[in-house]
């Protein structure tokens, strides 16, 4: 059940960013009319109303669930591409190679990455979207690669591995061909849970002005822009709050469901 609901609010969610221009009355960015759209509240003209510039609300929120899930989804296939390449060479390798490998990863979980990314995003002027996905997705892997590491750990002492070494395969082949695809269920639950993560990790970003740069929506910038006003506007930044909220809560919701289908022991 918890995995039907999941996946049918991420394809309602994905459905919303691909269909953006579609959706949305007028450019995210337009500044319609300051002296009398100016924190407009919500009408039939403006369903979510409009911000301090004038721009629709509406507008800004749908192509803000682009944004946002543009850069968390490539950020995760960044950090789970690459912890799963050092998890599956210290598991598999052992000895030396392992332990260096996960004195590394060690070190990187020790160290905070909301101020890891602070740090480096405040030093650069000018972060680009290209970025600020490369950032998020290069210090995020450490925990992923410790996940890998021990199920392939487990894994390499099976019967199928000592077979496939029997019969002459190489560690290269035995290890992505026959030990990958036997661990690939707890990747794709933590590249689940890490979507959700990380759009909560880049609103809190672009809500404090070194994440994704205005007049580009996002719903970190946008809870930004409404901040002052939430008595007399709360609507500007209600809307991205609770955007954010059912995001964060569709892709934890799938990530459970997906852990009960592929581990039904977990349940």
């Amino acid at each position: 059940m918890r995995l039907r609901i999941g996946l049918a609010l991420v394809i309602a969610l994905a459905a919303v960013a691909l269909l953006a221009p579609l959706l949305t009355p007028y450019p995210p960015a337009a500044q319609l009319d300051l002296h009398t759209l100016r924190a407009a509240p919500p009408s039939f003209a403006h369903p979510a109303g409009t911000d301090l510039y004038s721009r629709d609300l509406l507008s800004r929120l749908v192509y803000g669930a682009r944004i946002s899930l543009i850069i968390a989804v490539l950020a995760v296939v960044i950090s789970v591409t690459l912890g799963t390449l050092v998890g599956l060479l210290a598991g598999y390798a052992g000895g030396l190679a392992d332990a260096v490998l996960m004195r590394i990863v060690d070190a990187g979980l020790a160290v905070p990455k909301m101020f890891v990314v602070l740090v480096v995003l405040a030093l650069w002027e000018g972060v680009t979207i290209p970025a600020l996905i490369g950032m998020i997705g290069l210090t995020g892997w450490f925990g992923v690669s410790r996940i890998v590491r021990a199920e392939v750990a487990a894994a390499r002492e099976r019967e199928y591995v000592g077979a496939a070494r029997a019969a002459g395969a190489s560690p290269v082949r035995i290890a992505f061909r026959h030990i990958l695809p036997n661990v690939t269920g707890p990747i794709i639950v933590t590249a689940a849970m890490g979507v959700g993560q990380v759009v909560l990790l880049e609103a809190g970003l672009s809500y404090l002005g070194i994440g994704v740069p205005q007049p580009t929506p996002s719903w970190g910038n946008i809870i930004a822009d409404g901040q002052h006003v939430l008595l007399s506007a709360p609507w500007i930044a209600t809307g991205a709050g609770l955007a954010i909220i059912v995001t964060v809560l569709a892709f934890s919701i799938l990530g459970d469901g997906l852990r009960e289908h592929l581990d039904p022991r977990s349940a």
